[in-house]
């Protein structure tokens, strides 16, 4: 049976509540707040529950659950508080230390009977459920270091290296061919088709998890063939139509192979994230040979890369309240940026056709 804890300085209320639940539990007594601690002391591990007065002498139930939260007993033991008294004060000053519930005097049996039944049910089941995300926490930190090691395998490996190596030389030739573009524009149309350009390679780390998760094997084959974003470009523009019109020319380049495109600006993620993504064949050349390699090329708005960092980082912020009232939040932010783009545009759009050299050219093709 499982032991309840009395604890009351009048020994007419312990015995009224032995009386009530020793049918159920194995009841102890203490007759004050030092007794209570020694029983605790003693029986820690065996104990349900603790039904605590906090009008004794020596040491009172405020000064117990003190003590309980000192030694780390309230997170494993529940306490319900015995009170003759109906303050709403008192009430939430024991909430806020820990409290779980409160016994009323004088006792209606099948009140306290349902009260201390409830109680230690929810903490039971409470206890049962830190003690399983705890294992999971244990187990994802094996694997996390099972990958770590595998990673480093992989990290000193020459074939992978050389994989690298060549994923680099695809991000270098990405970005030379946006630069070329970006001169041709700023000469054509005097305004620059992109503010800037982000890269990144993969980390060993990240790619041996990714084909793990896929359940692909970890080889340098492997990656070649599964992963099509070990080597990824961001690219800011300021304007949506310059998103489209830089991807439609990088993609046409006639040595370029497009694999793949997402439109997530037209046809956003349920979350509102927005960006177009090319999956290219680049091709790279070797002392010895031409190879092409898989490359990701992702196209945002100032306005969308700003929203997706802050999106990313909040993401992976743990213990976040209200997420669902958070993740709304996001969403209209993301519908506003939208909105702003589209209106950015507009406006250059409109300083573009009053400006002479419009106007000359717009003339010009009229005559």
């Amino acid at each position: 049976m499982q032991r309840i804890l009395v604890v009351d300085d009048g020994e007419i209320n312990r015995e009224l509540l032995r009386n009530i639940l020793e049918e159920d539990y194995e009841v102890s007594l203490a007759a004050d707040g030092e007794e209570a601690v020694e029983r605790l002391k003693e029986y820690q591990g065996q104990t349900a529950a603790v039904l605590l007065d906090l009008h004794m002498p020596k040491m009172d139930g405020f000064a117990v659950i003190s003590r309980l939260k000192e030694k780390g007993w309230l997170r494993r033991i529940p306490v319900l508080v015995i009170s003759s008294e109906d303050d709403a004060q008192i009430e939430t000053r024991c909430l806020e230390m820990g409290v779980l519930d409160f016994i009323h005097k004088p006792f209606e049996a099948s009140i306290v009977k349902n009260r201390v039944k409830n109680t230690v049910e929810l903490f039971a089941y409470k206890n049962k459920l830190e003690q399983k995300v705890e294992e999971q926490e244990e187990t994802l930190q094996k694997q996390y270091e099972i990958i770590k090691r595998q990673a480093e395998k992989l990290r000193e490996s020459e074939p992978f290296n050389r994989l690298m190596m060549e994923y680099r030389s695809a991000i270098m030739e990405v970005e030379t061919r946006l630069k070329v573009l970006n001169g041709e524009f700023s000469q054509m149309y005097k305004r620059n088709p992109f503010e800037s350009i982000k890269s990144r390679l993969k980390t060993p780390t990240s790619i041996y998890e990714k084909l793990a998760r896929k359940g692909y094997p970890v080889t340098v084959e492997s990656i070649r063939e599964h992963l099509s974003d070990v080597a990824g470009l961001r690219v800011i523009c300021s304007f949506p139509d310059d998103i489209y019109r830089l991807a439609d020319f990088l993609a046409k380049q006639d040595d370029f192979i497009l694999l793949r495109k997402k439109d997530y600006i037209k046809k956003p993620k349920y979350n509102g994230y927005r960006s177009l993504h090319l999956i290219l064949s680049v091709p790279i050349f070797l002392s010895d040979q031409k190879k092409y390699i898989m490359t990701e090329v992702q196209f945002r708005t100032i306005a969308m890369d700003f929203w997706a960092s802050l999106e990313h980082k909040l993401k992976y912020k743990k213990d976040v309240a209200n997420t669902e009232e958070i993740e709304w939040q996001l969403k209209a932010c993301a519908d506003s940026i939208e909105r702003l783009d589209y209106q950015m545009q507009d406006i250059r759009d409109k300083i573009d056709l009053s400006s002479p050299t419009v106007k000359e050219g717009i003339c010009i093709g009229v005559q």
